[in-house]
């Protein structure tokens, strides 16, 4: 069991559902994160998930980075992976890059929700969670099948992939 790795949820397109009566992406805070259900069915052996915050990561603002900062700093786990929209997943490890010291911290998420089938989310998490056990202390980001660093890490929003 990764007993030194955490998983942090902000929230982010991995966790959104469809609303059939709005016809929208919504998130289910009752139901929360879909992390969990994506570790059990990979047989991952996680020690512990937490949801820091559950929002579309283009309303995030400083405030909720700080928050985020403040999770980071209270935990034990030295080995963190964050789930977060793509949005400005590139925003956030840049701030936790200036304010976070001393372990490793890898961003992740999905360009299709994982309750809609057919997403990248598993894919990218389960990439997440071997950078964040083999990366140097740090800040990262894992989508597409590439490890990029705070400074790097940026959507481009014409090709919909992180190059």
């Amino acid at each position: 069991m990764a007993k030194d790795l955490l998983i942090l949820t902000t929230g982010g397109t991995l966790d959104k559902v469809h609303d059939m009566v709005r016809e929208a992406l919504v998130f289910d805070r009752e139901a929360g994160s879909c992390v969990p259900v994506i570790l059990a069915q990979a047989r991952a052996e996680i020690a512990r998930v937490e949801e820091v915050l559950t929002l579309d990561s283009l309303d995030m603002i400083d405030a909720d980075r700080a928050e985020l900062v403040k999770a980071i700093e209270a935990a034990p786990e030295t080995l963190i992976v964050i789930t977060h929209g793509s949005g400005t997943m590139g925003a956030t490890a840049r701030y936790l890059a200036q304010r976070v010291r001393g372990k490793t911290i890898v961003l992740t998420g999905a360009m299709r929700p994982f309750s809609l089938g057919s997403s990248d989310a598993p894919f990218n998490l389960g990439g997440a969670v071997i950078a964040a056990q083999t990366c140097a202390p740090g800040v990262y980001g894992v989508m597409n099948g590439r490890v990029m660093e705070a400074a790097e890490l940026d959507k481009n929003r014409d090709t919909g992939r992180f190059a």
